[in-house]
């Protein structure tokens, strides 16, 4: 809003001149003449002025807009909501000594709720800057909800982080720019790659001279015992009849969406489990423990931060994906044997922790086996750490 054109006000004499022949004296007006209407008036100026600065005051405290001194009351209360939504792990797991790494369009470092976040590695495959930055807000968002220490707390707050970023300021990056990225995080030693991201792979993505993909890159990964978390997708009404790549990977955890209320959230993807000719890709059947989406969590209006140091809410599989990220850094930390730098496991680590994903997980009322939308249930962040801690 604009203020309104300020008005000039000016009081002038009326050009007449009393005489009188005794001397001068200065006369008080009496009471409820012209000082009282002008004390009537500052009063009311007063007033109104108190009224809009505390107006004003309590938009910037509570409104979810851009310029905020704190996140409003509403986002505090859906944050902790979210939190006991997917059934909390004990408050001394915090991810310490976990390596998680975030591709996306960067981070916002300076933001209050960042203030101490571990950041071990950057790498801009965008534009080569040396210092991390934020030119769109998504990876900012995305990066507060595993590592916030502030108004909003992050599910794994004392990983040591490394971001990449892969997405340029319109939000879009290409699948090759994204498999760089995967490679960057291995080579660093990533525990954990988060992508936020997703999208349809070439055609024929096997056809000679596609490149590398994504999905190359996440694989060869988790070869090495890296888990892969992605997002499955907002295709919602529009849904194409299978999660985004490269959560579509076997091994790759695909990630769905749900509400506060736990139910599914109607733009989160659905997958495709029972094999396809057409439309191409081929797909083969998937069978249990890697049926797409393996698991769903928060994605409708979730707290985030804002790459311009205020608090916001967003849609999304992006946010859910970074609950289970979150999720298997605590793991890890209770139990450090599943690293890819502690373990000769490899692969099998990770068929492990899908198995306890599938396992541990709510599934909705009446649900008995996979759900194309809701996977096997939803994130149960104690239950998969017990699954783990009893193997």
């Amino acid at each position: 809003m604009e203020p309104a054109d300020p008005v000039n006000e000016s009081v002038e004499g009326n050009g007449q001149f009393w005489q009188n022949p005794q001397p001068f004296q200065a006369e008080l007006a009496p009471e409820g003449s012209d000082i009282k209407t002008i004390k009537m008036i500052v009063s009311i100026t007063l007033g109104f002025t108190l009224v809009l600065a505390t107006g004003y005051l309590a938009a910037v405290i509570l409104s979810d807009g851009a310029i905020l001194l704190r996140p409003s009351q509403q986002a505090l209360e859906r944050h902790e909501s979210y939190n006991e939504l997917i059934q909390p792990a004990p408050d001394d797991l915090t991810g310490e000594g976990i390596v998680a790494c975030i591709v996306d369009s960067g981070i916002a470092i300076d933001h209050p709720d960042l203030e101490g976040v571990n950041l071990v590695g950057w790498r801009d495959f965008i534009n080569g800057n040396g210092d991390p930055y934020d030119d769109h807000g998504h990876g900012t968002s995305m990066a507060g909800l595993l590592v916030a220490n502030g108004w909003l707390k992050g599910m794994a707050k004392d990983v040591d982080l490394l971001v990449a970023k892969a997405l340029g300021e319109d939000g879009s990056g290409s699948d090759a720019i994204v498999a760089d990225a995967v490679d960057w995080c291995a080579e660093n030693g990533a525990h954990v790659i988060s992508l936020s991201l997703g999208g349809a792979p070439n055609i024929l993505p096997f056809s000679i001279g596609s490149g590398r993909s994504s999905g190359d890159a996440a694989n060869e990964a988790m070869d090495a015992g890296i888990y892969v978390v992605a997002a499955a997708g907002n295709d919602g009404e529009d849904d194409d009849g299978d999660v985004a790549h490269p959560s579509s990977e076997a091994g790759v955890i695909s990630v769905g969406g749900v509400t506060l209320k736990g139910t599914h959230w109607p733009g989160s993807s659905k997958g495709d489990n029972n094999g396809r000719l057409l439309p191409l890709p081929i797909l083969m059947p998937r069978g249990d423990p890697n049926k797409k989406p393996e698991i769903v969590a928060p994605a409708e209006a979730v707290p985030v931060l804002l790459d311009n140091g205020g608090w916001g809410l967003a849609d999304g599989t992006s946010a859910a994906t970074v609950y289970v990220t979150g999720a298997l850094c605590l793991l890890l930390q209770e139990k450090p044997s599943l690293k890819a730098d502690e373990s000769t496991g490899g692969s099998d680590n990770i068929n492990a922790v899908k198995q306890w994903l599938m396992e541990s997980a709510i599934p909705e009322s009446g649900q008995v086996t996979h759900d194309d939308y809701y996977g096997y249930g939803l994130l149960n962040v104690s239950g998969l750490i017990q699954e783990a801690t009893q193997a």
